[in-house]
């Protein structure tokens, strides 16, 4: 490991905890319920559904996002030392947290995830835009307060974006979640 990578990594250690903090300091009391955890895997009308555990998953890879901010981008790539595209990105993260493997592809990924309202979105939902005449073409991680973290081609890096950037606002087509909400 060279110096610069020892520097670097504790460095995104820092970023993430300060992410954390932020999070724990805007977060509300949870609710609590009597109700029992969805399964890892849960079959519903039009197909199977990936699911995560709870509330609490999401919010794991939101931070998990954050962590892997500036990861190099590389078409095709599932992990960070290789590189990253926003499937890629998505995929390694949720089974990272849950076990759960997803395709690695966006319009597939929106295939297996619960549709929701582009407004109900909540930290650690998902964000598909249609960027290359296809719907589901990106797509990218929900973070809160307009915010996402997404794989892009350009400029190829893993980084930030508002949902009310020119470009990103006129492509989205779609939001889904993997919280079996009711």
């Amino acid at each position: 490991m060279t110096p610069l990578q020892r520097f670097a990594c504790p460095l995104k250690l820092a970023a993430v905890v300060a992410a954390l903090a932020l999070l724990a300091g805007c977060s509300t009391t949870p609710q609590v319920t009597t109700a029992t955890p969805a399964p890892a895997r849960t079959t519903v009308p039009g197909g199977p559904f990936i699911s995560l555990e709870g509330e609490h998953q999401t919010q794991e890879m939101v931070l998990f996002a954050l962590g892997l901010l500036d990861t190099g981008y590389r078409f095709g790539g599932r992990n960070p030392e290789a590189g990253l595209d926003c499937s890629g990105m998505v995929a390694y993260i949720v089974e990272n947290i849950s076990g759960s493997r997803l395709p690695h592809n966006a319009a597939q990924i929106a295939d297996r995830t619960r549709p929701i309202e582009v407004s109900e979105l909540r930290p650690g939902d998902l964000v598909f835009f249609n960027t290359m005449k296809r719907r589901h073409s990106h797509m990218g991680i929900y973070i809160g307060d307009g915010r996402f973290v997404h794989a892009p081609s350009s400029r190829g890096k893993v980084r930030v974006e508002r949902l009310d950037n020119r470009y990103f606002a006129q492509r989205i087509d779609g939001a889904r979640t993997l919280i079996a909400r009711n």
